[in-house]
């Protein structure tokens, strides 16, 4: 009997319109392995229920024949089925508390869970990911949030031109406005009161790739971080680019003792042996976009007490954005104090009283926490996403999941990936017992 494939309608919130598998690449997969594919019905969807069903999907509600489900964020405990093995964004592997529950509710239903967060390489590189589209759709709102704040203080600027990234159409008509802005920028400059323009980008990964991927498309100069404090006095005109800073772990934290130099690999293992550095920056940037892991034994970058003490100065700081897509709550950034989504994305941080205000007011600097960013880039995320699912897909059909976590023939990227199996933590996910 073949094998039947589910794809679940996304619940987490009404943004959500990302797919696994798109339609093109659900036909290769038929044309090629002998099962089915059932999708629950949507409305919202990028993809139609039609397109779906013109490449051979059934389109129904009920996923319980299924041997397989796939989603992208995490399913809500009501849809949740027994005895299913279930592949998506789990969010639980830093014992995250809000999604404890859904955790237990797949140990109780004797699930399998695959979580494509921890899918990756023997190098430990991530195979499966959004994140370069985090990267693209934080960006866009980073500026997007920048020009309103600067219309908000009466400051005309290009940036006010930007669109909220749901608001293209794809991410083509997101790199032709971010070429009209380039433009403008160079024929006719940026203000005086912002200039010069820093944008400030932490980490170098693939969501820093999908940042600078449109910054890019700008007019910028690529400075180091230990020249930002003499930019001002640079000569020639600074008001025709953006100042472009990435920064690496050496460039951010520093050892605790006094006569011992950075070691990235000993910060990795023994971080409480370093403390942040990354505040002597922070007075230099007009934008922050904050694209780095963070985990709780790490230090923050970002503190609330520092940023009380920015703010408190009798001129206000050029620090008017922070585009915080890692979106860690209360983590290296520690004015994140919640998660917000497309439809209400910022919020401005009261640096003085530490609390969430809405709109853009110029307390402290506005804040973007959209937990899931990808989202508003459905159509092109769901098309990258889907070309690094589609070859996994042949070692799932093909393993036997009811035999033992230890007699389960998968691939070693799958099975490092494979959190619970059978109503049971596997032995690298342990860990997690103590947070449920």
């Amino acid at each position: 009997m073949n094998k039947i494939l589910g794809i679940v309608k996304e619940t987490k919130n009404e943004w959500e319109r990302r797919v696994p598998l798109i339609p093109g690449d659900i036909k290769d997969i038929l044309a090629r392995q002998p099962l089915e594919f059932v999708i629950q019905p949507s409305k919202r969807r990028v993809f139609t229920d039609e397109e779906f069903k013109s490449v051979g999907v059934q389109i129904r509600a009920d996923l319980s024949n299924c041997d397989i489900i796939l989603g992208i964020k995490e399913i809500k405990i009501p849809h949740l089925l027994p005895n299913k093995v279930y592949l998506y964004f789990s969010h639980t592997i830093k014992g995250q508390f809000y999604n404890m529950p859904m955790l237990q509710k797949l140990l109780d239903l004797n699930c399998t869970l695959i979580d494509y967060e921890c899918i990756s390489d023997e190098q430990g590189q991530r195979l499966i990911y959004f994140s370069l589209h985090a990267g693209l759709a934080g960006i866009i709102d980073s500026l997007w949030a920048f020009g309103q704040r600067l219309n908000w203080e009466a400051i005309p600027s290009p940036f006010k031109k930007i669109k909220q990234a749901y608001h293209y159409g794809s991410l083509t008509e997101a790199q032709e406005a971010f070429k009209k802005l380039g433009a403008e920028i160079t024929d006719s400059g940026l203000p005086d009161e912002i200039t010069p323009l820093v944008i400030g980008i932490t980490g170098y990964g693939n969501v820093s790739r999908g940042v600078q991927q449109l910054l890019d498309m700008l007019p910028v100069t690529m400075i180091e971080p230990k020249d930002l404090k003499e930019l001002k006095f640079r000569k020639g005109d600074l008001s025709r680019t953006v100042f472009k800073v990435v920064f690496k772990e050496q460039d951010m934290f520093e050892p605790v003792a006094l006569d011992a130099h950075f070691d990235l690999q000993e910060y990795y293992y023994y971080p409480e042996k370093y403390r942040s550095k990354f505040e002597k920056y922070l007075p230099y940037l007009s934008i922050l976009v904050n694209a780095s892991f963070w985990d709780t034994p790490y230090p923050k970058h970002v503190t609330k007490s520092f940023l009380k003490k920015l703010f408190s100065a009798k001129s206000p700081p050029s620090l008017k954005v922070i585009g915080d897509i890692s979106c860690d709550i209360d983590g290296g950034v520690e004015c994140t104090l919640k998660a917000t989504d497309p439809g209400n994305p910022i919020y401005s941080y009261d640096a003085i009283n530490e609390k969430a205000l809405d709109g853009f007011t110029n307390i402290g600097p506005v804040v973007i926490a959209v937990d899931n960013l990808p989202s508003e880039l459905p159509l092109d995320a769901s098309i990258h996403f889907s070309s690094m699912l589609k070859p996994l897909i042949p070692d799932l059909i093909k393993t036997d999941f009811s035999v033992s976590f230890k007699e389960l023939m998968l691939p070693d990227k799958l099975k490092n990936a494979v959190i619970v199996h059978k109503g049971q933590l596997t032995p690298e996910y342990c860990y997690l017992k103590e947070y449920l």
